[in-house]
């Protein structure tokens, strides 16, 4: 009998597990009550609006606080990209294949079962300020979930709808409104969602760390260079991000929208209402380093992100920053000649490099545009809070023959420990080591504050004893790494950024 009832309590209970398992996760945020995706462990929202569609009249306005509804959201589904062309490069940019439109304005939650005041990390992408969504495969959260660490992914306005000034624009702006950075607002406004909202899912509003890669790296710099993103995050960690940027001014921006305006069809005398009747796909910023991203408006951004390092007056919150050894892979994309960068790097910095031209080209690219730039903000940070300095040289085992170096964007799939699900046939036991190593460090840097991750201590930033981590093929830290080069391009380049604007 105890038998028979034995089994008849384990079946009642196997079943009420499995329904348990079936039952789709609910979360109630300030605009309503949200359903998700169980998978396993992982509780998992897609398609939340953290602002009012971007249409209509308000197309370059600050976001608007989204609209409430009524019953349960299906968040089981991504929502649409933001507008974007096709790279030029031919490469696939992330997100793509995806629907797009002007209604984007939409974030991602991966979560866990029994998540209660979890640390909480916010994901920019990249993407040149043009391209790419928070949506893709390889920005999955799943992994930084199971570790305990609750992964929000966001779209943000890209192109001239993100990054547009104009003359009508600014006469129609409310008197200190901010303008012409639609897409730093709307990662702000998505970090003040996450600041009210993110206890609906288990997270600490509190231990909040902001990180993105190249376009989003630069972001993050921008989001430390603007006042009223503080509190809105504890830490940073910056991906390739530069850092010398001479940034645009209000009014170059508006020379840019004036001539992009014409471009479309309207005179220099549009009005903000003309501007925004045009249809989505009329504007376009120009394909160069640089063309699109943060404005100095002198409202929101004061200054550049160059000037508000220098002067130390970005927030003072740990910072975990670096770049990749083959950065010079966006030479491609960007269409820039190597004799470009050799003209500007005559003298002193020229005798630092290999007597090969073109070897040359792509280390003073990668030098100059990324390497130096990190080194000089950790040096920067260092000053009022831990800054952690990394080298990303570590190439995939089936790359490892052809590849110069890691490219742009190479160590992402690692961080969120999905090159071995993107790549299941190619991934060894080397590159998945790799993979359980650099996401463990993003996820102890989460955590603590402190990237305690890898086989040998890895040091902060100081100065006075230069030390960086260096993920290779063996992963340890490195002291005066590419001292030389480094410090000759802060002496060219430093000057030049800082006086800009």
């Amino acid at each position: 009998m105890r038998s028979t009832l034995a089994a008849l309590a384990a079946a009642f209970l196997c079943a009420l597990g499995a329904n348990t398992a079936l039952a789709a996760p609910m979360a109630t945020v300030q605009s309503g009550a949200l359903t998700g995706v169980q998978d396993g462990s992982l509780e998992i929202y897609k398609g939340i609006p953290y602002a009012a569609p971007p249409l209509g009249p308000l197309r370059w306005e600050p976001p608007a606080p989204p609209a409430a509804w009524t019953g349960a959201r299906n968040a089981s589904k991504f929502g649409a990209i933001c507008p974007q062309p096709g790279r030029p490069d031919g490469a696939v940019a992330a997100g793509a294949g995806m629907a797009q439109s002007e209604d984007c304005l939409f974030l991602n939650v991966w979560s866990f079962h029994g998540a209660a005041k979890a640390p909480v990390m916010v994901w920019i992408h990249g993407g040149a300020f043009r391209f790419g969504s928070g949506s893709a495969p390889i920005y999955d959260g799943a992994a930084f979930a199971r570790d305990g660490v609750i992964l929000v992914s966001i779209n943000y306005r890209l192109g001239a709808r993100g990054w547009c000034a104009h003359p009508a624009l600014t006469r129609a702006a409310a008197r200190g409104a901010p303008l012409g950075d639609y897409g730093l607002m709307d990662q702000i406004a998505a970090l003040k969602w996450v600041k009210h909202n993110i206890a609906a899912f288990g997270g600490d509003p509190d231990n909040v760390t902001v990180f993105g890669e190249s376009a989003g790296g630069a972001s993050v710099l921008a989001l430390m260079a603007t006042p009223s993103a503080n509190g809105l995050y504890a830490k940073a960690i910056v991906e390739s991000g530069g850092g010398w940027g001479v940034g645009h001014s209000l009014a170059d921006a508006e020379r840019q929208g004036v001539a992009s305006a014409t471009a479309a069809g309207l005179g220099p005398d549009a009005t903000a209402d003309q501007l925004r009747a045009l249809p989505a796909d009329k504007l376009a910023l120009p394909m160069t380093l640089g063309g699109a991203g943060p404005i100095t408006d002198g409202r929101l951004m004061p200054r550049s992100v160059t000037q508000t390092f220098a002067a130390g007056q970005q927030a003072h919150v740990p910072l975990l920053i670096g770049s990749n050894s083959y950065e010079a892979s966006l030479m491609r994309a960007f269409k820039i000649p190597p004799a470009t960068l050799l003209a500007a790097a005559q003298g002193p910095v020229r005798s630092l490099y290999p007597a090969d031209d073109a070897t040359a080209a792509a280390d003073i690219f990668t030098d100059s545009v990324m390497g130096a730039p990190a080194h000089w903000i950790a040096a920067q940070v260092s000053e009022n809070a831990p800054a952690y300095l990394y080298h990303f040289s570590y190439v995939p085992t089936v790359r490892r023959a052809t590849a110069p170096g890691t490219q742009h964007g190479g160590e992402i799939p690692f961080v969120f420990a999905t090159w071995s699900a993107l790549a299941p046939q190619a991934a060894t036991a080397e590159d998945k080591a790799m993979e359980a190593l650099a996401h463990g460090c993003w996820v102890a840097f989460a955590k603590t504050g402190r990237p305690d991750c890898t086989p040998a201590p890895w040091p902060a930033f100081k100065p006075a004893t230069d030390t960086l981590m260096d993920f290779g093929v063996t992963t340890a830290p490195q002291r005066g790494f590419r001292h030389a080069q480094y410090e000759a391009l802060e002496r060219m380049l430093l000057p030049r950024a800082e006086a800009a604007h």
